[in-house]
């Protein structure tokens, strides 16, 4: 059920043989102090962000509370099926906005109405959302996938730069760009 966040919740679970304790935060401003609370406890975060609005107002509240307290973090574009969303501007935003060393890990396969996947640039797989709530998961090697070859090179074109991300700040991936 969708609905807006007004107070912090936590809940646990096991994920890949480890433990993980989730919790949950307001993303509105006026609940600025349970984020707060929240990220005193925190080992890292998912630093959500719609695709459409990006970085906002509370966005930049948060990004500088996680920052007092060293909070590592991923950032996450949802809302990729909603018109007029573009997550390379949301990208883009993170980068001039808040200062972060951001790069896609995944891009879209389609936006807006014709959302129906990703492309993860680690494994060079497209995943497509299959059933009536992409609850099904098609997933293929990139060159074997039935996509259009612009997204291919979109796809190589993310990876590099993802690479060139890394690069910056490991200097075994340097020298592996490098050579």
């Amino acid at each position: 059920e969708k609905g807006i966040t007004i107070q912090s919740a936590a809940t646990f679970c096991q994920w890949k043989g480890g433990a993980m304790n989730i919790i949950d935060t307001p993303g509105h401003v006026d609940f600025t102090i349970e984020v707060e609370r929240a990220l005193r406890v925190l080992d890292g975060a998912i630093f959500v962000l719609c695709g459409v609005s990006g970085v906002q107002s509370q966005s930049i509240t948060v990004d500088r509370q996680m920052k007092r307290y060293s909070i590592p973090r991923i950032c996450f574009i949802n809302k990729l099926d909603r018109s007029g969303s573009n997550p390379f501007k949301v990208i883009e935003d993170l980068r001039n906005q808040l200062r972060l060393n951001v790069a896609a890990v995944q891009i879209p396969v389609g936006l807006e109405d014709k959302h129906k996947g990703v492309v993860d640039l680690l494994k060079m797989e497209v995943t497509i959302f299959d059933g009536e709530k992409g609850e099904k998961l098609d997933i293929n090697p990139l060159e074997s996938a039935n996509i259009p070859s612009d997204l291919i090179n979109m796809a190589n074109e993310k990876r590099a730069e993802l690479i060139e991300t890394l690069a910056e700040v490991d200097d075994e991936i340097a020298e592996s760009f490098l050579m």
